[in-house]
């Protein structure tokens, strides 16, 4: 079971690959939900920051190169808070803390994140098999090297945006179309947002290459003071291939 993961409104969207059979979708509440369902897994790749700096003016050198291959969808690549920020309990606090520790205020959207950072964080400094099998992806990462190294053109929340992404989950995995619409029936868009199924999906094709198939950005990543990967993965199968939109 290969399982790709994107936050959302309610929670958790988890987009499971069977080695057979059809893809699996559920809504879990939590972290430690989506872990106790698919503890099982070969691997789980979620959209979330995984290692985090402790201090310093340089951001994560994942973040930075991904800003550097997505051209005008760089922007969708948040800075990721400091280990110590996302403990806070007010935005005012956090940002607060980023500025002292790194130079740097926080963003909202980086606020945003924090609760599910922290969830993902807890979980993996708690329990060494997630460590292993949970990794971090950005979907806009994942969207480009499907595409065969070339970024999105248009901005995920418009139907232009959706509607290439859907093509290109289609043309590198049959059946996208069909998955993306049994999900978009199942739950509200107040629950899971179109993007958030394109999102999980796009990282649950990118897990099924399996572990040891998947490069990193950076090609050598840091790790962080607890020993955890500062780094984002991709599937590089697709990038000699000739894209057509």
């Amino acid at each position: 079971m290969f399982v790709g993961v994107d936050g959302c409104r309610r929670g958790w969207f988890a987009v499971a690959l069977p080695e057979l059979g059809d893809p699996e979708m559920a809504l879990f509440p939590d972290a430690a939900a989506l872990w106790n369902k698919h503890r099982d897994a070969h691997l789980i790749l979620i959209d979330v920051p995984i290692g985090l700096r402790d201090k310093g003016e340089a951001e994560r050198l994942c973040d930075t190169e991904a800003r550097q291959l997505l051209g005008d969808r760089a922007s969708s690549v948040f800075p990721a808070p400091c280990r110590e920020a996302i403990g806070a309990k007010s935005y005012k606090e956090a940002s607060r803390i980023n500025n002292e520790r790194t130079g740097r205020k926080l963003s909202k959207q980086s606020w945003g994140l924090v609760p599910k950072i922290r969830e993902v964080d807890t979980l993996l400094l708690s329990d060494q098999k997630a460590r292993e099998r949970i990794k971090e992806i950005h979907p806009e990462v994942c969207f480009w090297a499907l595409a065969g190294g070339h970024p999105m053109d248009h901005h995920k929340g418009t139907e232009q945006g959706y509607l290439e992404r859907a093509h290109v989950l289609q043309s590198v995995f049959p059946g996208a179309y069909d998955t993306i619409a049994r999900a978009l029936d199942q739950w509200t868009r107040g629950d899971v947002a179109r993007d958030d199924i394109l999102d999980a999906l796009a990282a649950a094709v990118t897990a099924s290459a399996g572990l040891h198939a998947l490069a990193t950005i950076p090609t050598t990543p840091d790790t962080d003071s607890n020993d955890l990967p500062m780094q984002m993965l991709y599937s590089p199968q697709f990038l000699e291939y000739e894209w057509t939109s």
